[in-house]
C-alpha cells in the first residue's frame, strides 16, 4: 500500500512530529515520514506507537524512512 508521503528533512523537533500528527489525522490508514536525524526518528515513532501505530523505521543513506500503519 502507498501511503501519503511528509518530507520532515531539515526540520528541528517538535516540527516533525506536529507535521506527522496533522498527516495521521488526515490519513488513519497510515503515512510514511522521511526525517534525517535520530531524535526525530525516535520521536515521531513514540508519538507513533502511543497513538496506536505499528512502525517500520529504515535508514535510507543519511535518512529515515518511517513508515506507520494501522
Amino acid at each position: 500500500m502507498t501511503y501519503p508521503l511528509i518530507d520532515a528533512r531539515g526540520r528541528s523537533c517538535p516540527e516533525p512530529v506536529l507535521l506527522t500528527k496533522k498527516a495521521v489525522e488526515k490519513s488513519s490508514e497510515g503515512i510514511m515520514v522521511l526525517v534525517d536525524n535520530t531524535t526525530a526518528r525516535d520521536n515521531i515513532t513514540r508519538f507513533a506507537k502511543h497513538s496506536g501505530y505499528q512502525v517500520m523505521s529504515e535508514q535510507d543513506g543519511a535518512d529515515y524512512r518511517i513508515t506507520l500503519s494501522r
